[in-house]
Formats: structure tokens, C-alpha cells, sequence
């Protein structure tokens, strides 16, 4: 289980004084383990203090084995609206779920489960964000571009990743919990996966639900076009496949909104995140088929200009 992971790391970001350093020393008992956990402080609209954790298999990357590298990024605008809001807000559930998983790995990890392959986690905090105005409810600001995100989260060692973030701002998921959404790849959006399906199936004991995505989704954020969240943007930094684990609500909630985390949700969405890191790196989980995909580039040509930052949409 990863519930009590789940709530100690709730309350050491549900503070107006949390910062990376703070998340970071959390995982110092497991540096004898080979864990490795370090934030970078990044200053361009608010202070950010990106971290990045390190997870190391036992056929890992990061000690000479073959074993693919799972990725697991928790995407969010900012966990905190101070000092106009008051507490964390509901877009802090990204940044929830994968330090809570990454706790809970190091926790097994000490106590002798060994995953085969690496699993690496991003993700960034910022404490006093500002409400954005959203169709059909506000979001919180991000403390710097997108693309500054992208710089400091995606890293070239992820073969596949997971990007979760709180999704409960829209009107085409409405469903408590988490889901998932298809597969993209280097500007390709292919089936959902069926390993995944299977495993969040297994995790939550009830059907699988799926996010739909456009192709506007994964584009770059900062062009102007409607996404529906920030929860796709890996995928322009990676040729790596990207499945985003939304964590939804039944009605419309703000990313902005207050007390609007449920610590049971961002506790299943962090043991999907373990529960696929066990299987892919056993080679018992793919985002995509190759070689319909392989198919797919050779018939119909690249579509990785999808990936690619032009200037802005200008309307009127």
C-alpha cells in the first residue's frame, strides 16, 4: 500500500514553507541503497525548486544492466496560490502522487523488493502560484514556462514515461479516481495500451478509464491552442512514449480550488505508477506496438513537427 506514503508526503507540501530541500531529505535513509534525490531552485515568473529522484534496479541503467528506465513525472502549474490561497491546492495531486510512489519504492527497496529496471522521477514545486482563468474552471500559474518544465523533467534516460497530473478541471472525464489516456509518441496518438489498461484494471478493482486527447493536447503548451491541461507536455521533449495518469473528479473542479485532494485517489494513482514500474521493467508492459508504429512513420511520414515550439496562435 501507498497510503501512508501518500499522507507523509501531503503534509510536508501542504505548507508555505515546503521546498525541494525538504522533499529531498525525505529520502536520505536510502542513499546507502544507491538512491538519489536533489532539487535545482529555478527563478523566472516564481521561485521553482525542481526535484529529480533516482531509483536504481537491480538490472538498471544506472549500474550497467538492460533493463528499460521507467519515467515518472508529476506535472502541475504550482502546488500553492499563497498568499491570496490558503493550504495546497488540488493541482498539487501530480507532484503527490509520484513523490509518494518514489518514497514507497525506497521503502521497498530497503526492505529487499528490488525492481529490475530504474525508475526515475520528476517533478517541480512552487508554493505561490496565481489563479489563471480556464475553460470551464481556473487553473493555477505556472511559476515558468512550460518548456523550462520540460528542461528539467524530461531526461534522455526515460524510455517510457508517466505523466500525472490533476485533471479535474474539464467536462470530458467525469469520474472520481484516476485514468489514463492513449499512447503518444513523437507526435503520433496510437491505441491506449493493453498493459496498461490491464494493470490499472488490477489496482483499482473496477473497469479501466480512459482520457481522451487531441492533437492539440500534445503540442506545445505555450502556442495558444486549447489543451486540456498541461498533462501531455512531455511529450514534445521525448521520443520516449508518454501516457498521461489523470487524477479526475465527477464535477468540475479549479486546479486552483483548496481541499479539493483525495489522499485515497493520489494514493491508487501512485500504486499504478509502482505497479507498471515493476512490470516494464521486467518487459511485461509496453506503451505501443512497434511495429505497427514503425508501419504507421513509414506510410504516412513523421508527424514529429508536432513536437516542435512555433510562435504563438494570435486570434482576431
Amino acid at each position: 500500500m501507498s497510503l501512508q506514503q501518500t499522507l507523509r508526503v501531503y503534509e510536508l507540501l501542504d505548507d508555505p514553507a515546503a521546498t525541494g530541500d525538504k522533499v529531498v531529505e525525505l529520502f536520505r535513509p536510502f542513499r546507502h541503497l544507491g538512491v538519489v534525490a536533489a532539487s535545482t531552485t529555478v527563478v523566472e515568473q516564481k521561485r521553482a525548486d525542481f526535484i529529480t529522484i533516482l531509483i536504481p534496479g537491480k538490472a538498471g541503467r544506472s549500474t550497467g544492466g538492460v533493463a528499460p528506465t521507467l519515467g515518472l513525472i508529476g506535472r502541475n502549474g504550482s502546488i500553492g496560490g499563497r498568499p491570496t490561497l490558503a493550504g495546497m491546492v488540488s493541482d498539487a495531486d501530480g507532484a503527490t502522487t509520484v513523490i509518494a510512489a518514489a518514497l514507497r519504492l525506497a521503502d521497498m527497496k530497503q526492505r529487499g523488493d528490488r525492481l529490475a529496471g530504474d525508475v526515475r522521477i520528476a517533478t517541480h514545486i512552487c508554493t505561490e502560484g496565481e489563479v489563471e482563468p480556464h475553460d470551464p474552471v481556473d487553473f493555477i500559474a505556472m511559476p515558468c514556462a512550460s518548456a523550462t518544465m520540460n528542461r528539467h523533467e524530461v531526461s534522455a534516460e526515460m524510455e517510457a514515461i508517466l505523466s500525472v497530473d490533476t485533471s479535474k478541471g474539464n467536462r470530458i472525464l467525469n469520474r472520481r479516481g484516476f485514468a489514463i489516456t492513449p499512447t503518444a509518441r513523437q507526435g503520433y496518438i496510437v491505441r491506449t495500451s493493453p498493459d496498461l489498461l490491464r494493470i490499472m484494471e488490477t489496482v483499482t478493482g473496477r473497469d479501466a478509464v480512459v482520457m481522451p486527447i487531441t492533437l492539440q493536447d500534445i503540442t506545445d503548451y505555450d502556442n495558444g491552442l486549447y489543451h486540456v491541461n498541461s498533462i501531455m507536455q512531455p511529450h514534445v521533449a521525448t521520443a520516449a512514449p508518454v501516457v498521461g495518469v489523470p487524477i479526475c473528479a465527477q464535477v468540475s473542479v479549479a486546479g486552483s480550488a483548496t481541499g479539493a485532494s483525495h489522499e485515497v485517489d493520489i494514493a491508487e494513482a501512485a500504486r499504478f505508477c509502482i505497479e507498471v514500474a515493476k512490470a516494464y521493467g521486467n518487459g511485461r508492459c509496453r506503451f505501443f506496438d512497434p511495429v505497427e508504429f514503425d508501419y504507421m512513420v513509414r506510410t504516412y511520414g513523421p508527424l514529429t513537427a508536432l513536437q516542435s515550439a512555433p510562435g504563438p496562435l494570435r486570434r482576431g
